[in-house]
């Protein structure tokens, strides 16, 4: 049987590669390795969390003294390595977090991949997903493509970027088997409601200003995060080694458009006035150093592996809402935060 890692798999990307894993492959141990930090929850999970292929560990990427333990007893043939410190504003007001967990993390387990399969590189493989946000911004035109020079704005983007370099370099120097993918913003169920979408709908349900950065002109190329797995999957299982693949959604809307529609898939659902919503809609000041613009050419991921999205925009975010306003409790127990003190209970630490 074939055991894989996949840290942060109590997250929002991560568990819905999890789930995939543990349903498609019965003949592989799906290990979740996540620290449950505020974006961690296994609630995310509570469909699969008995099946005998799936185990969580809870542990810090940054302890490698941990790591290592955990690669000699559970000697993982492969690492799915999603588990980061990844939005932005948190960036900018705490860098340090993000150096340690990115940076520090990913090399971390880059040593420990190096030290225990030394000698078998061509046996293992190590996967970094990676954001679009290393390339920097984009004019009014242009996409990023794999070849595109990076860039990054934000401390965020700063030390994911150095965390691909990172795994580039172990497979340069040592040859370790890495691949890596740079996505575009997902959206989906269980994504943490500090985000976007989430919490637009959110506060929609609520009546609370919905907060747009500047004034909303930012573009975004929007990424079912159902897609987003299917893709780690298909790069997981057939790209050579070395190589990196760029993962978009061919859906570009600027915020304010995508707020609008929001509002007004969220009045239907409702059965508020059309326009109702809308004006719960709050500008705010902009973020600093916030990139204008982000579109992925996926060509090579299409050409290649034959991989390409099978929901449009609109088509996503109803299905998106629909789940949130079907999964009121969970979004209460996360936005309530009671989720992390049960997991401190259960597993110990913060």
């Amino acid at each position: 049987m074939k055991s894989i890692i996949i840290t942060g798999g109590a997250g929002f990307i991560g568990s819905h590669v999890v789930r995939r894993f543990v349903t498609r492959y019965s003949d592989y141990q799906i290990i979740n390795l996540d620290k449950l930090t505020y974006a961690g929850n296994l609630t995310n999970l509570k469909d699969i969390e008995n099946r005998p292929n799936y185990r969580f560990v809870k542990g810090d990427i940054t302890d490698a003294a941990f790591i290592d333990e955990l690669f000699a007893t559970q000697q993982p043939d492969a690492i799915i390595h999603l588990a980061a410190e990844s939005h932005v504003d948190r960036s900018i007001s705490n860098p340090i977090e993000f150096v340690l967990t990115n940076v520090v993390g990913t090399v971390t387990l880059l040593n420990a991949a190096r030290k225990h399969w030394e000698g078998r590189y061509d046996q293992h493989r190590f996967y970094h997903v990676s954001t679009d946000e290393v390339y920097g911004a984009l004019a009014e035109s242009g996409m990023f493509t794999e070849e595109t020079k990076y860039d990054p704005h934000s401390p965020y983007s700063a030390s994911k970027a150095s965390s691909d370099h990172f795994a580039r370099a172990y497979h340069d120097t040592y040859g370790l088997d890495v691949v890596i993918s740079n996505c575009s913003n997902n959206y989906g169920s269980h994504h943490f409601p500090e985000k976007l979408i989430p919490l637009a709908i959110n506060n929609i349900k609520n009546k609370r200003p919905v907060p747009v950065y500047g004034k909303g002109e930012n573009v975004r190329d929007w990424l079912w995060v159902e897609d987003h797995a299917r893709a780690i999957d298909d790069i997981f299982h057939q790209a050579a080694s070395g190589q990196t693949y760029n993962i978009g959604g061919h859906n570009e809307w600027k915020n304010i458009d995508l707020i609008r529609l929001l509002c007004s898939i969220m009045d239907r659902k409702l059965g508020r006035a059309e326009g109702e919503s809308a004006q719960l809609i709050t500008f705010v000041r902009d973020r600093a150093g916030h990139d204008l613009r982000y579109a992925i050419d996926a060509t090579k991921l299409k050409r290649e592996l034959g991989w390409e999205p099978s929901l449009q925009f609109e088509e996503g975010l109803e299905k998106t809402v629909d789940w949130y306003l079907a999964n009121e409790e969970w979004l209460q127990d996360v936005t309530s935060g009671h989720y992390q003190q049960y997991y401190a209970e259960q597993y110990g630490g913060e």
